[in-house]
């Protein structure tokens, strides 16, 4: 008899479903609007979110299955691919296995077609090949490696953006200090290795601390802030207030953390890694995006400069001035096409 699905393999099925939706065909919509005065501006496709962060919602788990954060990480991958990013260059990859290195993508777009399916059908069953797919991104920093969440690397140009995220829904007192001790560590470990490199932080927190804990949510406001202003950590830092009514909130956790210290450290085994597919059948798919839970973003509790707007333009800006012209050639262009155009309905920028 099958195992059943991990709440990662069920939470993956329907985040690839929700993103094929939101670009059928690979068509990914532009996110740049150029406005009357020449001011360019980043557009993310908020609905595209609202709809992934339904997701954990849906299946009931809390912040210890590593799902909540993983709606993040899905959605800022998916962003970097509408900025014409290279969809294989952006992990996690909008497909199975979600880390795989850009030679061995361009090796498989280069052999024919009978060799690429005996090779695509290695590459693409559950369990990881070892030092080329896997389900989560390791990176060396100065002192330690880190599990980064959203990456874009290759071995021609090293690190070229490198994005952590994290969350938080819950016991805010006592999560909050070790949550930015653990970030500013993260940004001094990763930066002084990779100082080109584009380096952000987004940080997902539940909009119920304005009224339980306004003091906790005004303190981290303010310094998730400070993370992107210093010389020698993030580049930007991004926060985004999620809202949701409480009978949806998943069972307090027991603060725990979404992700495995030893495992970041390469001092164990990610038991994860590789093991996502699953044989969730569609019909469960069709269910799950039928009854998906209303979340809504605050945008009026966030400061303009830690909006996903700001932080998406300045990250994309970063790898773009900090690489030469004849690479990311569609980003570029894409960025250059923006026409003087409202943001489309429902994908509006931050007011």
């Amino acid at each position: 008899m099958a195992a059943e699905p991990s709440a990662k393999e069920k939470a993956w099925v329907i985040f690839d479903r929700i993103v094929a939706e939101a670009a059928p065909a690979g068509a990914y919509t532009n996110p740049w609007i150029r406005h009357a005065d020449g001011r360019l501006e980043y557009a993310p496709d908020y609905e595209t979110l609202v709809r992934l962060l339904g997701v954990p919602l849906y299946l009931g788990v809390d912040t210890r299955t590593g799902v909540p954060a993983l709606s993040l990480d899905v959605w800022l991958s998916y962003e970097l691919r509408r900025a014409d990013f290279d969809a294989d260059a952006t992990w996690p990859r909008g497909t199975h296995p979600r880390i795989l290195p850009m030679s061995v993508a361009n090796l498989l777009k280069a052999v024919p077609a009978k060799e690429r399916a005996q090779l695509n059908a290695r590459l693409t069953r559950s369990a990881a090949v070892a030092g080329v797919t896997s389900a989560s991104a390791n990176i060396l920093g100065k002192n330690y490696p880190k599990q980064v969440d959203v990456i874009m690397t290759d071995w021609a140009t090293g690190p070229e953006l490198l994005i952590s995220t994290k969350g938080m829904d819950s016991s805010y007192g006592k999560k909050a200090a070790n949550r930015v001790e653990e970030s500013y560590g993260d940004a001094k470990n990763l930066r002084l290795r990779h100082p080109l490199a584009a380096l952000g932080f987004v940080f997902g927190l539940r909009s119920d601390i304005l009224q339980k804990e306004p003091d906790t949510a005004e303190w981290l406001i303010d310094l998730l802030g400070k993370l992107g202003r210093e010389d020698d950590a993030y580049h930007a830092t991004c926060l985004v207030m999620i809202e949701y009514s409480d009978t949806l909130a998943p069972p307090t956790d027991s603060g725990g953390e979404p992700e495995g210290l030893h495992v970041a450290a390469g001092l164990t085994v990610d038991e994860d890694a590789g093991t996502e597919l699953s044989d969730v059948p569609p019909s469960e798919v069709d269910r799950a995006l039928a009854n998906l839970p209303i979340v809504t973003i605050r945008h009026d509790a966030v400061p303009y400069h830690l909006s996903p707007s700001t932080f998406l333009a300045k990250m994309v800006e970063r790898v773009l001035d900090a690489t030469p012209v004849n690479l990311h050639k569609m980003a570029r262009k894409r960025r250059v096409e923006a026409e003087t155009l409202a943001a489309p309905f429902g994908r509006r920028a931050d007011p």
